[in-house]
């Protein structure tokens, strides 16, 4: 059984301009004053249960056992989705059960999960459940609460799946799954996939507007406002431009398919159009 180690992590889409992020301290604080709470981003787009789990796979493991990561991105709060708090890899996590964990931690069975009782020490506000009911859970967990006090055992988690990228001995097509501040576009193509396929050959990328050859080390291998592939610090291969928005100039978006062509093909040719 884990213990919780008085951090919590927060991460929203409820951006710095509202109060509500102040809120849910408040109450942490109100609950434990020695809670450390550390902000991972409430600038995650509004109501993008994707986009939040893909933020949280590239920093969770920088996160020692016990750790408390508070996930709030709602779009169903007040309706019958379960509002839980589960415990697996020896880390915590409280949210609402709309397929943002099975994102993260790629299993709709973590080694434990309960259903959250409300408080009955206050109202429950049907449109702010990150105030009432997960914050005090959260703070709660990581004042030394086990996480079998907090509500009841429940079998599965909402499931949701990330796409995967197709691939065969000609490329590999996969999509856009994060466009970062830089408008750095991630696919899903992972580096190892990558060269499992790509054997030496030649490459090229096609994107959104764009055509772009090779794979370069880092951003400055090619001049300022060109294009480029490479692979960032996730190790999935990215679209970027020289300190410059590749979201922008290549017409691209979470969504967009990503063709790459190993070997000899003239512009304008493409797999699988």
């Amino acid at each position: 059984m884990g213990t919780c180690n008085s951090t919590i992590t927060l991460t929203t889409d409820f951006g710095n301009r509202d109060g509500y992020v102040g809120a849910m301290k408040g109450i942490m604080h109100g609950i434990n004053p020695d809670l450390l709470l550390i902000d991972i981003t409430h600038e995650v787009k509004a109501f993008d249960v994707a986009a939040a789990a893909f933020v949280l796979r590239q920093v969770i493991q920088y996160y020692s056992a016990g750790t408390v990561h508070l996930v709030v991105i709602d779009p169903g709060v007040g309706s019958a989705r379960r509002a839980v708090a589960l415990r697996h890899n020896e880390q915590y996590f409280v949210g609402p059960d709309n397929g943002l964990f099975t994102l993260l931690l790629e299993t709709d069975t973590p080694d434990q999960m309960v259903e959250l009782k409300a408080p009955s020490d206050c109202a429950v506000s049907a449109t702010f459940h990150g105030r009432d009911l997960f914050a005090p859970a959260a703070a709660r967990l990581a004042s030394g609460t086990p996480i079998e006090e907090l509500g009841t055992p429940f079998a599965k988690l909402k499931h949701l799946q990330w796409a995967l990228p197709i691939d065969d001995e000609e490329g590999i097509r996969g999509w856009i799954v994060y466009i970062d501040h830089f408008g750095n576009c991630i696919t899903n193509i992972s580096r190892t996939l990558f060269e499992k396929r790509q054997m030496g050959r030649k490459t090229k990328g096609y994107a959104g507007s764009g055509i772009i050859r090779g794979i370069h080390k880092t951003y400055n291998d090619v001049p300022v406002s060109e294009p480029l592939m490479l692979f960032g610090s996730s190790d999935l291969l990215e679209i970027a431009v020289n300190q410059g928005n590749a979201a922008d100039l290549l017409h691209i978006q979470r969504g967009t398919p990503v063709n790459i062509v190993f070997g000899d093909l003239p512009d304008g040719a493409s797999m699988r159009k």
